[in-house]
This record gives C-alpha cells, structure tokens and sequence, in this order.
C-alpha cells in the first residue's frame, strides 16, 4: 500500500477485532457491538467488490440520519479503495427534487459514479431517482431489497482486507455543507483520513477533566449530522475503543437522558443548545457526573448566559471555533482564566502558527488588533470542493486556508469574530456585519433567539431583515428592538424589516440556516411583517 499510515478502515476493523463483544454504538436505540460493525463492514465491501467497485470509483451514499448504515457504508467503501460521497441533506419540503438536483449533478460532472448504496428506508426514493441512470449506476441496498438492487449484507466478509493500491492523494470522503453559495461537497483524502485516525482522539480529553480518563474510554453523543464532518469524531472514538450514541438531531430532554443512561462523557452542541441543556426542566434530576467535555460551537456565547449555563452544568463548557474545511481552529477551555472575561471571543488559537489575520484583498498578515481575514494552516487540511476546481483555488491563497470569516486577535491571544465577508451588507454605502446587529438584539429585554442577513429589493438595494424569537410569553416591542440597535450601533445599522417568529431554521449545528432565512427575508419584502 502506497499511503505513509495505516488505512484508517483497517485501524477501525483491528479495534473492533480485538474486542468484538465490546458495545460500540447505540442508533436508534439499538445497540450494535464492535463484533457485528466489522462483520458488516466487511460483508459490504466484499459486495462492492465482487460488483467491480474498486479505487477511483464514487460511491454515493443515501441513508437514514446518523444511523448505523451511514457509517458502515462509507466504511466499506473506502476498504475497496473507492470514494464515499455522503448525498446532500434535504429540505424537507421537497426532498425528492433536491436529491434528484445533487445526485444529477455527481453523475453530469463525469465523477466517476458507480454506485448508489442505501438503506432499506430509502431504497423506494433512490429507485426514483436513478430511473433514468439504468446502466450506469448500480443501486445497492444494506439488507435485502427488490431483485434489482444488490444486496451489501450476501454472502460473507471472510478475507476481505484494504485496497491494495491507495495512494495518499486519492479521495476517501466527500462530506456536505449547507451553504448559500451553493458549494459542492468538502473533500478529504486517504491521507489525510489515515493520519486523524492514527492520531486519534483528537482533540485528546483535557487533563484533569475527563471522565474517559478514568475509564479508558470516551463516550460520545452525537445529534449533529453523520454527513458533515462529524463522520470523523466517530472514527475517532470507535478506533479508540470507545462507544459512539447516534440521535437523529438535538432533543435537550432526550440528550440529557442518553448522557445519563450510557454514561456519556464528550458531545459537541452549537451554543443555543447549551443554554437549551442548562434550561431543561429535568437537568437537575438527570445525572450528569459522567460528562467531562461539552463542546459547543456555531456562534459566539454570551458571557452572562454562558457563565449561567457553566454555574447549572459545571466546568465542562469547552467553547470552539473552525470550519469544516478547516477542523478546530481555536478553544476556550473551562480552566482558561480568559473564558468568562474575555467577552465574545471564541478562544485561543490551538495552533498559534497555524492561524493568521491577513488582509482579505491582498492577503498580507496583519497586525495584533487589527481586523482582517481569518486564515489557517489546518493540520489535516480538506482537498477542496467536489469538482469545483475554481472555488478550490479560491479556497488557499499563499498556504493559508480562507474561512471567510472576519476577526481580529487581541494582545492576550484570543480570537474575536465580527462577521462573514460574504454576508456583509450594505446600506447608504456603509458596509455593516450582520453578526454585529445579531449580538445588540440578543441582548435586548425579552428576546430568547435572533437571526439577522441582509437582502436585496427589486431594484438591488440592500435591506437588513432580523428574525427575531422572544421569550415564553414575552410580547417585544419593535420600535425599542429598533432604538436599541440605533443606540448601540447607529441609524444605519437598524433592520429595515424585522419579524417576529416562533422559532428560527436551524442548521445541524444549531446555527441559523442562512439559506432559509433569505428567502424568508426576500419574501419579508414583499407583505407586511406582522408579529406572529
């Protein structure tokens, strides 16, 4: 084998082998052991193998969310040596037309497509949507489906072992994003999938906090979706021995009772899911003793609410910051003496070489204070985007990374963010940062949630829309929202439009979903916005 580590499905399958018994993951409520993982990786990959997959072939992958067959699928794709390329999530109001959008896509960009590996619960939608592919794609199911589909669970797994031919370059993974620029999926190499596996966990639990110290292994909640990057915290738990519980997206009840009944010890929320923990009427009730690491990204936490949040869940807070081009980029750790002080940062950087300020037109560093461009070195650095040669060069410019975020650092070293480039609008020729209105409106009497994105009338000129949740039984008046921002900001920065929701769209992660709020804000123009 070509690659400089040992292929990371090899890694899994070696773990699992030496302690098969050992309970692995919970999806669904059903427990799956390392044992029966392995053997169904295996038996998966010997299917794609007798049916001619093998390096430089794409495997798409339509499944469930975060369940089982999301994983051992990819899995067994990448022993064979061939792509897995997680299918784009959906809107739920028309999901068919969208997947039928993304999967025409894979197959019109000469991708080198061969398959199409789904579970049972989706094997009607996929048979529609490959109709017109007959020929050229193969439809494989993970159980036994119709005559025409293959079944990945046949025969046996027996000798079954990593493509021998893989080289470090080759394509492993292509996860997906939820972007308005409308990017394709986010690629990951052979390479660089060996190395995080090698060098799992990563990031290791914080000395003196972990609960996994002391048992040797972690256990890991995940509520965030499996097709995203969140695919790798997986691995590295599984590879490490430890056990890894699946939800279908976050329910504060049902995470605080899964912490308690599988003993979880790390998770990753977004930050309005922390409050939403801290919140929950049964949290003092549930026992929480053994969660070490609560890791929460996705927007800047608010010192007052987070310090609430940290008095309610103990000194398990681990704010963090990256992209999923980039991985974990900076961190604020309980111990930090900064992190409750340090008012809207979101941390140090984990690597202080491997993050830059640089001017976002010239990409010249800049200096300590000034606000520019976020840019990074990423240790396990992304290959781009799926057959998307121009955004991929626009993505590195001189070595460094290009979040696409705005930010300063101060003179202790912490990170602060004041926007996206992308979604700077602006009015009267002032470009003005949604983000720095999103934070002014948050702390506005009686609001619980706020989104805020500019957007453009009929004749091009650029409006801010703020969607705005109040409290429980609060009723917000909109002239003092509007004073409030006048005060804090200025004139120009007050939201032209803003309605009031019962709740907002959100991304896996917790963070608004800025494509659905668009179009929200582009339809806000067009009818008076009255409060709900």
């Amino acid at each position: 084998m070509s690659t400089t580590h040992v292929h990371y499905v090899q890694q899994l399958l070696t773990r699992f082998d030496a302690d098969p018994g050992h309970v692995a993951l919970v999806s669904d409520g059903v427990l799956l052991t390392a044992g029966e993982l392995g053997d169904a990786t295996r038996r998966a990959a010997a299917v794609m193998g007798r049916h001619g997959i093998t390096r430089g072939d794409v495997v798409c992958i339509l499944t469930e969310p975060n369940t089982a067959a999301t994983l051992i699928l990819q899995w067994a794709a990448n022993l064979v040596g061939a792509t897995a390329a997680h299918m784009r999530w959906v809107n739920p109001d028309g999901p068919d037309d969208e997947l039928r959008l993304e999967l025409r896509r894979a197959l019109g960009a000469d991708a080198g497509v061969r398959m199409l590996a789904v579970d049972p619960a989706n094997e009607e939608r996929a048979r529609d949507l490959v109709v017109n592919a007959a020929g050229r794609l193969i439809l494989a199911v993970l159980g036994a489906g119709q005559p025409d589909t293959v079944d990945l669970t046949a025969g046996s797994g027996d000798g079954v072992g990593p493509c021998a031919d893989i080289a470090d370059g080759d394509l492993a993974v292509i996860t997906q994003v939820r972007l308005s620029s409308g990017r394709n999926g986010v690629c990951w190499t052979f390479g660089v999938r060996n190395a995080m596996v090698s060098a799992a966990p990563c990031p290791p639990p914080l000395a003196g906090t972990s609960a996994a110290g002391r048992s040797g292994r972690t256990n890991l909640l995940i509520t965030t979706p499996l097709i995203h990057s969140d695919v790798f915290a997986a691995d590295d738990t599984l590879v490490t021995g430890g056990m890894v519980v699946l939800h279908n997206g976050f329910d504060a009840g049902a995470v605080l009772r899964a912490i308690a009944q599988y003993r979880v010890s790390r998770i990753a929320v977004g930050t309005p899911q922390v409050y939403a923990l801290a919140e929950h009427p049964d949290r003092a009730a549930t026992d929480l003793s053994s969660l070490a690491e609560l890791f929460h990204a996705g927007s800047p936490a608010e010192p007052q609410r987070l310090r609430a949040a940290r008095e309610i869940l103990g000194p398990v807070l681990i704010q963090v910051y990256g992209t999923t081009e980039t991985g974990v980029l900076t961190m604020l750790a309980p111990d930090d003496p900064g992190d409750l002080d340090a008012g809207g940062t979101v941390g140090r950087p984990v690597d202080p070489e491997g993050l830059s300020i640089r001017d976002p037109e010239t990409g010249a560093a800049l200096p300590v204070g000034d606000p520019g461009e976020v840019c990074a070195k990423p240790r396990w650095p992304s290959a781009g985007y799926w057959h998307e040669p121009e955004l991929t060069a626009a993505l590195v410019r001189d070595g460094w990374v290009r979040t696409g975020d705005l930010g300063h650092l101060d003179a202790d070293g912490y990170l602060h963010l004041s926007g996206r480039i992308a979604g700077m609008v602006k009015v009267k020729g002032i470009r003005i940062h949604p983000e720095a209105v999103e934070k002014v409106l948050s702390r506005a009497l009686g609001v619980a949630q706020v989104a805020v994105c500019g957007v453009e009338d009929a004749n091009r000129v650029e409006h801010i829309y703020a969607a705005v949740v109040p409290e429980p039984g609060t009723v917000v008046d909109l002239q003092e929202l509007r004073r409030h921002v006048a005060e804090a900001l200025s004139d120009n920065h007050v939201p032209s439009l803003i309605e009031i929701r019962r709740g907002l769209p959100k991304t896996g992660w917790g963070k608004p979903d800025r494509v659905q709020l668009q179009a929200a804000a582009r339809a806000a123009l067009t009818r008076p916005v009255s409060p709900v």
